[in-house]
């Protein structure tokens, strides 16, 4: 009888029983595995690629990139709409089997943290208000934004200026979501986090900013002068073990990689829709884009976006939507706004699969292009069974 209702349960049911086990048996574990000072002194700063190996243990959930250091103003500075989160130009994470799974830039890891956290990440919440236009009274229980855990003001001043960011560079969906974890005991293959330091981070021009942090207007740009890298590895370690003697270990998500993408495209035009594909066999949880115009948006401006719609391969649209509509949608989400010229959409409740839908693509039908560099920046969140993502078609623009 035990066998015979052994037999009817699914790999789908036996991937929960196992998920749940590790869940409640393992230990969480964090580890500093990577600590590293540079200094413009030796010619490292802005451009600089760092390259670490993971530590082979346990199944890995997530990597958290902790970076502080001095910014030199020779004259003040000012931060831009997306300002630290593009302090990495790219992050690429290369797994056990020489697959890339993350190859991203830093605004897009932060856009995905905040929203699976519904709170722009690692950010203190405001728990003091006005009152009828006076400045803000402090928190009568000392709560929100007394500590310097972030650090990275709006404007430096001329003069040296200390700053402190974190990074989530995630391997599995979520701590309860396993799929993309990855079973790192082994020790005849190598992992590869790469860090690539925004070489581009300060610039002297207001315009054409969205992809660096900080900007004067004087002619001189600041200057990185020095930083340190600490990353941080969280594992799940001591996993329970069956009564064949070997770890258990949910198998369906360890076959299943946790994708974050960023491309780019150019060649948009005025007042018709531009298409973004999304890429065969995989489930989109999300996808971010910045419409990086010649003239940055500001606030009670006209928006540059008349419209987004999701198409299917029939030409019916899922939704169509303003930008104004899209924002709404972001606040109930996040608790808060996304950067300037940055839009989010979510589709975590019901995920966009081209296994099941085939194509699918999002349109852009922008009221306002500039120039011909005017382009769209792409971040994609998605999950995708590991046998299947060499068969896939490429990302758009990629």
């Amino acid at each position: 009888m035990a066998q015979s209702m052994q037999q009817q349960i699914t790999p789908q049911q036996q991937n929960v029983l196992a998920r749940n086990a590790v869940i409640r048996q393992a230990v969480n574990m964090w580890l500093p595995i990577y600590t590293q000072t540079f200094s413009a002194a030796n010619n490292q700063g802005p451009g600089t690629v760092i390259n670490l190996p993971p530590r082979n243990v346990g199944l890995i959930k997530r990597f958290v990139v902790e970076v502080s250091g001095v910014i030199t103003a020779a004259s003040a500075l000012t931060r831009t709409l997306a300002g630290g989160g593009n302090f990495f130009s790219r992050v690429e994470f290369t797994d056990l089997s020489n697959q890339q799974r993350i190859s991203t830039t830093g605004w897009h890891l932060t856009a995905v943290s905040s929203a699976k956290r519904r709170r722009p990440f690692a950010s203190a919440a405001a728990l003091d208000e006005p009152i009828s236009g006076t400045t803000r009274s402090p928190n009568p229980f000392g709560y929100g934004n007394t500590t310097d855990a972030l650090l990275a003001p709006v404007t430096i001043p001329t003069g040296t200026q200390n700053f402190r960011l974190f990074f989530e560079v995630p391997v599995s969906y979520t701590d309860h979501d396993l799929r993309g974890s990855i079973y790192a005991n082994v020790t005849n293959a190598v992992m590869n986090l790469s860090l690539t330091i925004n070489p581009q981070l300060f610039t002297v021009t207001a315009a054409r900013n969205l992809q660096r942090g900080m900007y004067s207007g004087a002619g001189s740009a600041g200057t990185l002068t020095n930083f340190t890298i600490t990353v941080h590895q969280n594992f799940l370690d001591q996993l329970p073990i069956s009564q064949q003697g070997g770890p258990v270990l949910p198998l369906l998500d360890l076959s299943t990689a946790y994708l974050m993408n960023n491309t780019a495209t150019s060649g948009i035009v005025q007042n018709q829709d531009n298409p973004i594909p999304f890429a065969n066999f995989r489930d989109f949880m999300s996808l971010t884009a910045i419409y990086d115009d010649a003239t940055n948006y500001t606030l009670g401006g006209p928006n540059p976006i008349s419209y987004f719609a999701m198409q299917s391969a029939n030409y019916t649209n899922i939704f169509k939507e303003g930008p104004y509509k899209n924002y709404v949608d972001s606040r109930l989400i996040l608790g808060d706004d996304f950067p300037l010229s940055m839009y989010y959409f979510d589709f975590r409740d019901k995920p966009v699969s081209t296994i099941q839908y085939g194509n699918m693509e999002l349109l852009i039908n922008p009221a306002t292009v500039t120039d011909t560099t005017t382009a769209v920046l792409i971040g994609f969140e998605s999950l995708a069974l590991i046998n299947m993502i060499t068969q896939a078609g490429s990302l758009y623009g990629s």
